[in-house]
């Protein structure tokens, strides 16, 4: 267990590198054992993490170029954790899933280098290291859109690529400013996060700071006005991309909201509380609607993730322990279902070679398994009690009650919105006669496509009716970070506004 954390992080792209040396036959089997294993690790890696240490645990540290302050820091706790199984997860069931015949060494390891990347971003706390494996994650995602995406995938893929590595850029310069405060305050370098949360900012600086670090992580998740690469991603890349994509590439962003914006800018967090809100509520609203008019299923998917991670954003500047801790575990379920209704789309894609709803209808008397499970996640999309969706939007959503109620009534419209959209979706594709000939003789789902599927289902309706194994292990780590949040606080009307919220909340 020592150094299970590098272990994680590098073994995707040490067996992606020998992926060269296997033959194009096996690549696939190869694919999904190496996730196999990875997913295997990080299950003993929350067998072994120590539910009742709200700190870092299993940490690696090792001096990379001590005159720089720059270090190998690895640390996991309860925020990071399930991120880490789910991006491990994710991949395992994509591998399993996978249906592309062309080239599909490359795309094998593409994608494990992906993994590696992923997995760094949630585990690294150096932040010079940290800002690599962000970087290092476009690439292989970059290849995937314009090598196995459809049409237009070229214009998709450098359109992610601009969008993600443009805000990044600006988010660079913040942490190389941070280094240099840290050096002035202590005379050492160090870009080591841990030490990063001991610094106290002033106001003001914190206030330009965090815009920094917000352009970064608003276009990854991404918020309005920045959203407009992410259809276009969806749209044109392959199944296993937009699966990855939607369930672990854009927790990234909301992660590093978590991780930096509001332990280290906790005035800032509050200052841009009312902004932030009113941006997740137009994202929330705005991409639902949006959702309604699309005809392509995909399409309608994609907007959904929108509009769902606007309630992710909502609940984690709650700033308090119901808000954040329903925001993280609301990552968690929109990567399990986003990720299952993209692959049920490419199931369908697969044999019709189209995705737009007017192609369809009477699917539930054809296939029935599939109707089925795409009702089960659908449900759990639009937040239906007893399914995993509702936990966190409801947690996100109290959470940010006890700071604006009103701003809160406008925000959970977005979940009766996603209930008309999705169920319209459902209706045209599934419900009625079956008017194309085409559809009449459609395979419900094969043995593959079931054992990528009901692990899903199962995990939809386990965490949905028992939660609370995986919300106590985030809570203990946020009750933490909201302590060090208060302490850091320069401005008394942020110490005010966070013990009022949590104290109203029931956590002091």
């Amino acid at each position: 267990m020592e150094h299970i954390l590098s272990l994680l992080v590098f073994f995707p792209a040490m067996a992606g590198l020998l992926g060269f040396l296997v033959t194009k036959e096996s690549i696939r089997a190869y694919g999904i054992s190496v996730s196999a294993i990875e997913f295997f690790l990080s299950i003993v890696l929350w067998i072994g993490f120590d539910s009742s240490n709200a700190g870092y645990q299993f940490v690696e540290y090792y001096p990379f170029v001590p005159s720089f302050g720059m270090s190998y820091y690895l640390g996991v706790d309860g925020i990071s954790l399930f991120l880490i199984i789910l991006s491990t997860f994710i991949t395992m069931i994509a591998f399993i899933a996978l249906s592309i015949k062309n080239e599909i060494k490359n795309l094998i390891i593409s994608v494990l280098f992906l993994e590696m990347t992923m997995v760094g971003v949630f585990v690294i706390l150096d932040v010079i290291w940290f800002y690599a494996f962000w970087e290092l994650s476009l690439v292989p995602m970059l290849y995937i859109i314009g090598a196995w995406g459809s049409v237009n995938r070229v214009y998709a893929a450098i359109k992610f690529f601009l969008y993600t590595f443009a805000g990044s850029v600006l988010m660079l310069v913040g942490i190389l400013y941070m280094g240099f405060l840290y050096h002035e305050a202590t005379g050492i370098w160090s870009f080591a996060l841990p030490d990063w949360y001991l610094l106290q900012v002033p106001f003001e600086t914190q206030l330009w700071l965090f815009g920094a670090f917000f352009l970064a992580f608003a276009i990854k998740v991404p918020m309005f006005p920045f959203h407009t690469w992410l259809p276009y991603a969806h749209g044109q890349a392959p199944t296993i991309g937009s699966i990855i994509l939607a369930a672990v590439l854009l927790k990234m962003g909301s992660y590093g909201f978590v991780r930096f914006s509001l332990p280290l800018f906790p005035d800032a967090s509050a200052y841009f509380l009312i902004p932030v809100a009113t941006i997740c509520i137009i994202m929330v609203i705005y991409a639902a609607m949006i959702a309604y008019a699309q005809e392509d299923m995909k399409q309608v998917i994609a907007y959904s993730s929108i509009s769902h991670m606007g309630i992710v954003i909502l609940g984690t500047f709650a700033m308090n322990a119901e808000g954040i801790t329903g925001s993280i575990f609301l990552m968690l379920s929109h990567g399990i279902v986003s990720g299952a209704l993209f692959m049920l789309v490419g199931v369908i894609y697969d044999r019709r070679h189209t995705k737009m709803m007017r192609d369809f209808g009477g699917l539930a008397s054809v296939m029935p398994n599939f109707a089925t499970i795409y009702g089960i996640m659908l449900m759990a999309s639009v937040g239906l009690p007893l399914t995993i969706g509702f936990v966190g939007e409801f947690l996100s959503l109290a959470g940010f009650y006890r700071i604006n109620w009103m701003m809160t009534l406008f925000a959970g419209t977005g979940i009766i919105l996603g209930a008309i959209y999705m169920l319209v979706l459902y209706r045209k594709s599934f419900f009625g006669p079956v008017v194309h000939e085409e559809n009449k003789t459609l395979n419900d789902l094969n043995g593959k496509e079931l054992t990528a599927l009901i692990p899903l289902v199962a995990l939809v309706a386990i965490l949905g009716v028992y939660p609370k194994p995986v919300l106590n292990v985030i809570d203990m780590s946020v009750q933490k970070m909201l302590v060090l949040m208060e302490q850091k606080a320069v401005e008394q009307t942020t110490k005010d506004l966070i013990i009022k919220a949590n104290t109203i909340g029931g956590t002091h």
